[in-house]
């Protein structure tokens, strides 16, 4: 189910179509292209990036079409007839290389690589930026919160303050970066993703008393029962209440499954809670914790000891806080055969040329080590030097390695079934667990390492003399 039909075609930026176009006009729509998507800084000031949404855009690329009515649209904008016509039975038939979904990744290496006509991959491009640039910025973001929350429950809330339809996408990153849980039913439904959710304070308030509030909901849901309990008073009114359902639960056969706590010093107030149940024998109920929950906080929860099983977490993990948007960019890297070089007076803006492919290293610990792009069909390299600071350069010299781009599409086809979001979740979970943990810091993270082989940085250098020869 592709939630964009039937106007996949239309998902895109003017000038896309502008280009296409032209292209297509001066007889060059039929030329082989190739592009690379990548991006040159992490989020967050982290030291890493979770890669995900690659499923969500193979299947929207099947769908990739452009029904009569966009057509009609497009004719409205002044796009011509014989264009127009060429679009009614375009198709994506290309090729793409990527990265494993839930893959861990950084700057400046090629995560995936699409090739295909110039026209069909120019024309993917805004729709592969804004599902993998979105994606992979929130499971970063959950993976984060992962890392500091253990195994603790972690439950994405946060569709009601996500930026519109994006709230899908969201949940779908959130699980795919760690999260266990959604309250987002259609993305349940849609992503088959498990889905949770307790009551809000409306709940209670709309009923006379708390007491009967929390005694009808246990009635409804005795086995997965969470009461909301600081909507007047938490420790003299909402948790000593969940405490009397909670022992009448008991007398039925069922148990109370948690509390929650979503105002106030959450780590005194579920130190106070935790007690509180104990001393009433219900060592068994859950502490679930929310409001602005992020991975600092969640941090600075669990250095105070706080007793909270769970975290509830919304605005902070779906729209990505601090860093709006990952800045994912997708390049030019060979057009009919040829290798291209987009230049830059910052450096860093340089890119890389020509048909390439990624490998990992793994140092003696079985750790990761640093990645190499390499030039596709050279032989191994000895060496990898920094993409924009070539004096630094690291040996690789009999380094274990892996590929790190697959094919996942040939002809416009998926090669292999999309991975689910919690298939995708476990693959992120293991890489995880490879990286070095000085790269997971909050605070100055170490830069992992990513060079470029001796072959590709000669030819990005070559191409860089001839284009000021040509344009001096």
């Amino acid at each position: 189910m592709n939630l964009l039909n039937p106007y996949t075609g239309l998902y895109t930026d003017l000038y896309e179509l502008t280009m296409a176009q032209g292209h297509f006009f001066a007889g060059r729509h039929h030329t082989p292209a190739v592009f690379d998507y990548f991006f040159r800084k992490n989020p967050y000031e982290g030291g890493f990036v979770v890669f995900a949404g690659l499923a969500d855009l193979l299947e929207a690329i099947q769908d990739f079409a452009y029904s009569p009515q966009a057509l009609e649209y497009l004719k409205t904008q002044g796009f011509k007839s014989e264009f127009l016509e060429y679009l009614r039975n375009f198709q994506f038939r290309g090729h793409i290389w990527a990265a494993r979904e839930g893959e861990i990744v950084f700057p400046y290496e090629p995560i995936v690589r699409v090739e295909g006509t110039i026209i069909e991959t120019q024309l993917i491009e805004t729709l592969l930026l804004n599902l993998l640039n979105f994606e992979s910025l929130i499971a970063t973001k959950a993976a984060r919160m992962r890392l500091v929350a253990g195994t603790r429950i972690i439950a994405e809330f946060g569709l009601r303050r996500a930026q519109g339809y994006g709230g899908m996408q969201a949940t779908r990153a959130a699980i795919v970066g760690g999260a266990n849980h959604t309250s987002n039913t259609l993305a349940g439904l849609h992503y088959g993703i498990p889905v949770t959710g307790t009551m809000a304070h409306a709940w209670v308030q709309s009923y006379e008393n708390e007491l009967t509030a929390f005694r009808q909901f246990a009635q409804l849901y005795p086995d997965r029962c969470i009461l909301l309990v600081d909507t007047y008073d938490t420790l003299r009114s909402g948790l000593p209440n969940a405490i009397t359902v909670a022992k009448e639960l008991e007398q039925k056969g069922h148990q109370l499954y948690g509390v929650r706590l979503d105002s106030g010093d959450l780590a005194w107030l579920s130190k106070k809670v935790r007690y509180m149940l104990d001393q009433a024998g219900l060592t068994y109920v859950k502490i679930i914790a929310s409001n602005q929950i992020d991975e600092y906080v969640i941090r600075s929860l669990r250095e105070q000891q706080a007793p909270i099983d769970g975290f509830g977490i919304g605005t902070r993990l779906v729209t990505g806080y601090e860093s709006p948007a990952l800045d994912g960019v997708y390049k030019l890297s060979e057009y009919n055969g040829t290798p291209r070089l987009k230049i830059s007076e910052n450096r860093k803006k340089l890119t890389f040329p020509g048909r390439k492919f990624v490998v990992r290293y793994r140092n003696g610990q079985d750790k990761f080590f640093g990645d190499g792009i390499w030039l596709e069909g050279q032989a191994p390299t000895q060496r990898i030097i920094h993409p924009h600071e070539p004096e630094k350069q690291s040996t690789v010299t009999g380094l274990p390695y892996e590929p790190l781009l697959h094919c996942v599409m040939k002809n416009g086809k998926p090669l292999d079934p999309l991975p689910s979001p919690t298939e995708a979740a476990a693959y992120a979970r293991q890489r995880l667990a490879e990286l070095p943990d000085e790269h997971k810091r909050f605070e100055y993270p170490h830069i992992y390492k990513v060079g470029l082989s001796q072959e590709l940085f000669s030819l990005q250098q070559q191409l860089l003399r001839q284009h000021i020869r040509i344009n001096p």
